[in-house]
């Protein structure tokens, strides 16, 4: 008599039942991670805009006029090209001593995720909140 070798229907829908709740715990969490990872880009690349503003406040008699005009800031995240996930812009045309720069979620960075400012004394906020989320999602 020949012994059949191999797995059973329970098995098999055992396994499977294991793998989806897996999955349903970790695909969560991975999407958070990667909202959170683009939120870090876009904030580092508003710190680099912020330089480039400076800079050009020194070049250009210690004003910020004409900085929106002179195109220095990059107008996405990732500033090197791609999907945009995030545009970066003047919230208003800089004046000779203000200027506050916005980054908007776009494409596959969800609008719920808050936009991001500073303002030329560093003054940060997000969601409205006057902080920025350094680690985790609240701050």
């Amino acid at each position: 008599m020949k012994k059949n070798k191999g797995f059973t229907l329970i098995e098999v829908m055992i396994v499977v039942a294991i793998v989806a709740i897996i999955a349903a715990i970790a695909i969560p969490s991975y999407n958070r991670y990667v909202v959170r990872s683009k939120r870090a880009d876009a904030m580092g690349t508003l710190i680099t805009a912020v330089q480039a503003v400076e800079r050009y406040k020194s070049n250009n008699n210690f004003s910020y006029e004409g900085a929106r005009a002179a195109g220095i800031i990059p107008a996405q995240v990732p500033a090197d090209g791609g999907d945009a996930y995030y545009t970066i812009d003047f919230q208003a045309d800089p004046t000779v001593t203000t200027y506050t720069l916005v980054a908007t979620p776009t494409g596959s960075q969800p609008a719920s995720d808050g936009t991001l400012t500073i303002n030329q004394n560093g003054v940060k906020s997000w969601k409205g909140n006057p902080c920025w989320p350094e680690s985790g999602d609240s701050c």
